[in-house]
């Protein structure tokens, strides 16, 4: 499965989509993904280096690890989209660029309220729903602009806010479970 003609630290060093022989682009087919990365796995295993001695398999056990952190990134749409952006020339800088449109800040105060508000179980659910429903059209809205108009910067303020999005649906499922021990 090893990328033909290169080094085993050319591939070390390559981007994951290359890495994992795929198409640098958003949407990517979960099952392919899953195959490339068990291949690779059987291909870097450090047992299959254990004739060629210690420093062979700490260079596999690099590989090893490569690998995992690619395959994390890759199969995730969020960390997906994120790299994308960065290989695009637009880091997603969180840390730093936490500006967002007022449409989008004032509809976060308002799930806000309505998770400080939600006592059932009913009306966390709808507000669970609403979430994920505003969730996939950000994740439609990424792969258009990474797929298809290839406008990083857009797609860069577009993950800022499913970072939002995401920290946002984990409160309310944190909600939801400690509702359902009670």
């Amino acid at each position: 499965m090893a990328t033909p003609g290169l080094t085993l630290s050319q591939q070390l060093a390559a981007d994951d989509f290359s890495l994992f022989q795929l198409p640098r682009q958003f949407v990517l087919d979960r099952s392919e993904l899953d195959g490339r990365w068990k291949d690779l796995q059987r291909e870097a295993h450090p047992d299959k280096f254990a004739a060629q001695g210690a420093a062979a398999q700490r260079v596999a056990m690099q590989w090893s690890v490569r690998i995992n952190e690619a395959y994390q990134r890759l199969k995730d749409p969020l960390k997906r989209a994120a790299y994308l952006c960065e290989l695009g020339g637009a880091p997603i800088q969180a840390e730093v660029n936490t500006a967002m449109p007022s449409a989008f800040l004032m509809q976060q105060m308002a799930w806000r309220e309505a998770l400080d508000e939600a006592l059932s179980m009913p009306s966390l659910e709808t507000l669970h729903e609403d979430v994920i429903r505003v969730r996939r059209e950000h994740l439609a809205l990424c792969e258009r602009q990474l797929d298809l108009d290839h406008d990083f910067s857009q797609a860069a303020a577009t993950v800022r806010a499913l970072m939002f999005i995401e920290r946002f649906a984990s409160d309310i499922e944190t909600r939801l479970d400690n509702m359902d021990d009670v």
